[in-house]
């Protein structure tokens, strides 16, 4: 296919007997406080062009559009030299090539100078234009205004900030007879203004053969180029539609209906509220070339379980999370060794769109009896929300030249909520008080466990967890075991109680949680459950003895204390005092296993016992006289 294009690309009658310059347009970019950057982009043709008549440098005018005086002459030297890219690579062909230049130069536009209501233009002039093109009269001597409106840099004593749009990729492609053509020629604008397209005759302006390259830039008004006869500028080249550019995207589309090279203009003004305040143009030219056949590809829709294709004049895909999400796409095309790709675009919404499943690209290779080849596009329910109406273009793309011939199936689509019975889940934990999560005490040094239980109606797949709610619940010692299912799930909770996991009197608060996994926007049932470590459960009641008889018959003899509370984590026993009646200390031990015999002496004593935490027991004791003992 390429070798025959090739064939017909050099064989075509287009030998270009003059210059050089194959289109171009101008920007004007802000930088910052009172400092812009003018630019040229000039398109050069690179295989008829003279090298010689490469401009290393370019002068603009700039001019106030009330007076068109002239306020100041710019030259722009040539800061960058590239090659146009194809949009496909594989269609290049050596007849048609084209240098991208740009000329550029910073510059200072002060309020006090650029103040003017009316706003300014920038012009380029240079000359001439090949001879072959087809559209115009006299090409040869016909030479081009390159041409953008900026507003004042001040209104109302305040900065007016304007960077001119950034449109207008350059176009390395040619157009194939009777084949539908089309380019986004769209640009973006860095302060959000509003941007609109038109079809413009192209400028002619004061540039002649005799004075190609002007020293100056003259001022408006310029002159047009003049067409040839039957086409004007919404008439710029004979097709079927002839070229147009919508308005709003900044599409190019024709469908060319005779050979040749065809210079066409577009130009881009901006508006901000609503009020115009600058535009640019673009002068180009277009190749018209005869091109082999190219049938189009076609893409095929096919929801799960159906053999019918999906048809988007009477069909609409209904996404359930019960439901299959996914769709077959079926693409082919009539001729053999076509490279195809199919793509997404979304219409009326953005990311997510769905994934893809299988090869989305792929190669015809069979001559009369074309391969299918078929790749699978899921969705996900819920990350659309609901009962809104969403359009999906779904495009196959060949690989024919001059540019890829397509098909689209606009797919419509809404996603439902299903039906669905919130989930139950039970568990042996102890029943709550009312809004008051329940308590779970569990001595130190045993361990406890419980069972939990999900159950749903719809059988819709469950899933149990436990999260410590601000600890970690391995290192508090406790685990969770949870086994997942469709309709039932089931949890194992276990603690071994230890000191190292808690401290004496803490609250651990566990969350544990019921989620249904394949339900959008699902609440899940959640159970808190508070845990607190206690003392072992078998330490009897603090009872302190208040009288002791020292007479040495080995009944209550000495004061102990063997029913002390236990040491119990960070609560540990710190010692024991005690004291006369006069508050003298008489004794004293660090030794919970302390035992004291009365000193020799009756009477009445007072102790005070402390623990690690400040924790104190106060009490008396009355030590009874033996025979021949003293009182205190």
């Amino acid at each position: 296919m390429l070798g025959l294009l090739l064939a017909l690309l050099l064989g075509l009658s287009l030998r270009v007997q003059a210059t050089h310059i194959v289109g171009g347009e101008m920007e004007l970019v802000h930088q910052q406080g009172s400092t812009y950057t003018l630019v040229l982009n000039l398109y050069f043709d690179a295989v008829n062009g003279n090298v010689a008549a490469l401009d290393a440098q370019m002068t603009a005018g700039i001019f106030e559009k009330a007076t068109n005086r002239r306020l100041q002459d710019v030259t722009l030297p040539l800061t960058s030299n590239t090659f146009v890219s194809y949009t496909n690579p594989a269609c290049a062909a050596g007849s048609l090539s084209t240098r991208k230049l740009v000329y550029s130069k910073d510059l200072t536009l002060d309020a006090a100078t650029y103040a003017s209501a009316g706003g300014y233009y920038a012009s380029v002039e240079r000359c001439c234009r090949n001879l072959s093109i087809s559209n115009i009269v006299n090409p040869g001597a016909a030479a081009q205004a390159f041409y953008l409106e900026f507003p004042a840099v001040a209104r109302g004593g305040q900065p007016f900030v304007d960077s001119t749009p950034r449109i207008f990729p350059p176009l390395g492609d040619y157009a194939c007879l009777g084949e539908l053509f089309y380019y986004d020629f769209g640009g973006q604008d860095a302060d959000g203004d509003s941007l609109a397209y038109d079809m413009v005759t192209p400028l002619n302006g004061h540039a002649t053969a005799s004075l190609p390259d002007p020293a100056q830039a003259l001022p408006a008004p310029y002159s047009t180029v003049t067409w040839a006869a039957g086409l004007s500028a919404q008439n710029q080249l004979p097709g079927a539609p002839t070229m147009t550019i919508d308005a709003r995207t900044g599409r190019l589309t024709v469908r060319p209906t005779r050979l040749g090279l065809f210079v066409f203009g577009v130009r881009c003004a901006e508006y901000r509220r609503g009020v115009k305040i600058g535009e640019t143009r673009r002068d180009f030219q277009l190749l018209v070339v005869a091109c082999p056949t190219n049938q189009a590809p076609t893409v095929q829709l096919f929801t799960a379980g159906q053999t019918r294709a999906y048809q988007p004049s009477r069909d609409t895909l209904r996404l359930r999370i019960d439901q299959d999400p996914c769709l077959r796409v079926r693409f082919t095309d009539p001729d053999p060794g076509s490279q195809l790709r199919v793509r997404l675009r979304p219409v009326n919404f953005t990311a997510p769109v769905p994934t893809w499943g299988g090869a989305t690209s792929g190669t015809v290779r069979a001559a009369g009896a074309p391969d299918t080849l078929q790749a699978t596009l899921c969705f996900d329910p819920c990350q659309t929300p609901p009962g809104n109406v969403y359009l999906l273009d779904i495009i196959v793309a060949d690989n024919g030249c001059a540019l890829p011939k397509q098909d689209t199936v606009r797919l419509t689509f809404t996603p439902e909520p299903g039906r669905n019975t919130p989930p139950v889940l039970t568990s042996s934990f102890p029943p709550a008080g009312g809004t008051t999560p329940a308590l779970v005490r569990v001595p130190v040094g045993s361990s406890y466990t419980a069972t939990l239980l999900g159950t749903d109606a719809d059988q819709n797949p469950l899933v149990l967890s436990a999260t410590g709610q601000g600890f970690d619940l391995s290192a508090a010692g406790m685990q969770f075991d949870a086994q997942s299912g469709a309709g039932r799930a089931t949890g194992t909770f276990r603690w071994q109680a230890t000191c190292t996991g808690a401290s004496s009197g803490q609250e651990l608060t566990v969350l544990f949680q019921l989620r249904e996994s394949a339900v959008c926007n699902g609440q899940p049932v959640t159970l808190p459950v508070r845990f607190q470590l206690v003392p072992a459960a078998d330490t009897v009641a603090f009872v302190p003895p208040n009288i002791i008889t020292p007479n040495g018959d080995g009944l209550n003899d000495e004061f102990t204390l063997p029913t002390l509370p236990p040491d119990f984590c960070d609560v540990r026993f710190a010692g024991v005092t005690i004291f006369n009646r006069w508050g003298r200390e008489v004794y004293r031990s660090p030794e919970r296993s302390f035992r004291w015999g009365g000193a020799g002496l009756a009477g009445t004593y007072y102790y005070l016992i402390t623990y690690t935490n400040g924790r104190k027991f106060k009490g008396w004791l009355e030590v009874l006289p033996a025979a021949g003992a003293t009182t205190n």
